[in-house]
């Protein structure tokens, strides 16, 4: 089922065209990669998508909703360098923000709430790190925080923004066995990635982007040299299949 459409998207940063016109759909119960040149405009997506991006122009739109109507269904994983990790807080207090809808405003947290944050926690192999401040985990516990958060949000729609980079075999099959457990609850997950091997491995869908759209679909058939070509140009190589 069509859950996200983003129809002639554009962002510019200041005289920079990050994104030009683009228009993609994503389905739910599936994961659609994005994979482009390095300042193609796959974070500035994730980012638009996830409301952090506000001068846009275009539509974006969950069940023909606006975006700023749904944004508390969309749980967003950021890269860890774009992360304040001095700022004070604990790492059960970042978790906790993905219970924000269910709390609501001015309200503490109940019971309930503790139990499905420690859960969480435990899920992501941080039992009992409730207390410690954010700044004090390595960078594949750091991802873990955020993805902690992004579960006991129980969202529509999971945004993950290079959330492999630099994470050692463990956290990645951890992560992966999380994107599972999203798709399995009718989530769409849409992961923005560098990582080609890991596109064709567990990516129903996908984006060839380069600040405009190059290409979109199924992996099997959009994964392929001319569509490579087209996207990175002659900065990667692409081997015809013998």
């Amino acid at each position: 089922m069509q859950l996200l459409t983003v129809e002639d998207l554009s962002v510019r940063y200041n005289h920079i065209q990050a994104l030009d016109a683009v228009s993609v759909r994503f389905q739910s119960g599936s994961v659609t990669g994005i994979i482009g040149p390095n300042g193609g405009g796959k974070s500035t997506l994730i980012k638009a998508i996830a409301g952090e991006v506000t001068d846009t122009s275009g539509r974006i739109q969950v069940e023909g909703k606006r975006l700023d109507r749904t944004r508390t269904r969309i749980a967003y994983v950021p890269q860890a360098r774009e992360v304040n990790w001095d700022f004070p807080l604990s790492a059960r207090d970042l978790v906790m923000m993905g219970r924000a809808r269910d709390i609501g405003w001015f309200r503490w947290p109940r019971a309930t709430d503790i139990a499905a944050v420690d859960a969480a926690l435990d899920r992501l192999g941080l039992a009992g790190c409730g207390e410690r401040h954010i700044s004090q985990f390595s960078g594949g516990q750091q991802q873990r925080l955020f993805l902690a958060r992004a579960v006991v949000q129980h969202p529509a729609i999971v945004l993950l923004d290079e959330p492999m980079t630099g994470l050692d075999v463990t956290t990645r099959e951890t992560i992966h066995g999380l994107i599972a457990e999203f798709v399995a609850s009718g989530a769409a997950v849409i992961m923005a990635t560098h990582d080609l091997d890991e596109v064709q491995a567990i990516c129903d869908h996908l984006i060839c982007l380069d600040r405009r759209g190059i290409a979109a679909g199924p992996t099997p058939t959009t994964f392929n040299a001319d569509n490579l070509r087209a996207t990175f140009g002659g900065r990667i190589a692409v081997f015809d299949a013998a």
